[in-house]
C-alpha cells in the first residue's frame, strides 16, 4: 500500500539526520505497541554508515523495543477492558492496527495459556507482528516476568544478529538480510518451538 511505502521511506530517511539513534530507539518503542514498520531497516541503514557502531545501534534498537513492549503489556492489563467490555483504546487497536481484530485476540488468549514463553519469543523473533502479543500478553495477565524474559532474549536476538552481521560483513550482507531475514527467523523460530514442545512431551 501507498501508506506503508511513505512510512518505510520516512523512517529511513531519519538514516540522513543527525537524531538517526533517537529515531532508532522511538521507533523501536512504537512499533512494539502499534507502528507498522519494523525498526528493522533503520538498524541496518545506520549500521551501514556507522559500521563500527552498529552493535550499539542494535543495542539501543533492542532496548527501545523492550520498552515499548513492557508500554504495550500495560496498555492491556490497564487499559484494555471495563466490567462493560473493551476500552475506546481497544476498539481503537482492533480498528486501525493490521492483524489485530477481536477474533485474533481471543485466539491469542488460548494461545498464551498453551505455550506461554515459546508463543511470546516467536512474536519477538519473527516478522509475526510483536505489537498483536505485548498487548494482548497484558489484557489476558499473563505473567510479568516470563513477558520480559522472552521479549527481553528473543528481541536482542533479532536486532543483535542483524547488528552483528553488519559489523562483521559491512555492505554486502544488506542484500542477504533483505532477501532471506524472515525466512532464517520463521525457521528459527520452528525449531525452538519444536525443542520446546518436545521437552514438554518428555516431561
Amino acid at each position: 500500500m501507498l501508506w506503508i511505502r511513505r512510512l518505510y521511506e520516512w523512517v529511513l530517511n531519519w538514516a540522513e539526520t543527525p537524531y538517526g539513534t533517537i529515531a532508532l530507539f522511538v521507533i523501536a518503542v512504537i512499533e512494539s505497541i502499534f507502528f507498522p514498520v519494523p525498526p528493522d531497516i533503520l538498524l541496518i541503514a545506520l549500521g551501514l554508515g556507522k559500521r563500527k557502531r552498529a552493535l550499539y545501534y542494535g543495542l539501543i534498537c533492542s532496548i527501545g523495543s523492550l520498552c515499548g513492549g513492557m508500554i504495550g503489556y500495560m496498555l492491556g492489563n490497564y487499559a484494555w477492558l471495563t466490567p462493560d467490555g473493551f476500552t475506546p483504546l481497544a476498539q481503537f487497536f482492533f480498528h486501525h492496527v493490521p492483524g489485530f481484530s477481536e477474533p485474533v485476540y481471543f485466539d491469542l488468549g488460548q494461545r498464551f495459556e498453551e505455550w506461554g514463553f515459546v508463543i511470546i519469543f516467536t512474536a519477538g523473533f519473527t516478522p509475526i507482528p510483536y505489537k498483536l502479543f505485548t498487548v494482548s500478553a497484558g489484557a489476558f495477565a499473563t505473567s510479568l516476568p516470563l513477558f520480559l524474559l522472552a521479549s527481553a532474549t528473543s528481541r536482542t536476538a533479532r536486532f543483535m544478529i542483524v547488528s552483528g552481521l553488519i559489523w562483521r560483513f559491512g555492505e554486502p550482507v544488506r542484500t542477504f538480510i533483505d532477501r532471506y531475514f524472515n525466512w532464517l527467523a520463521i525457521i528459527f523460530a520452528v525449531l525452538l518451538a519444536v525443542g520446546f514442545a518436545t521437552l514438554k512431551f518428555l516431561t
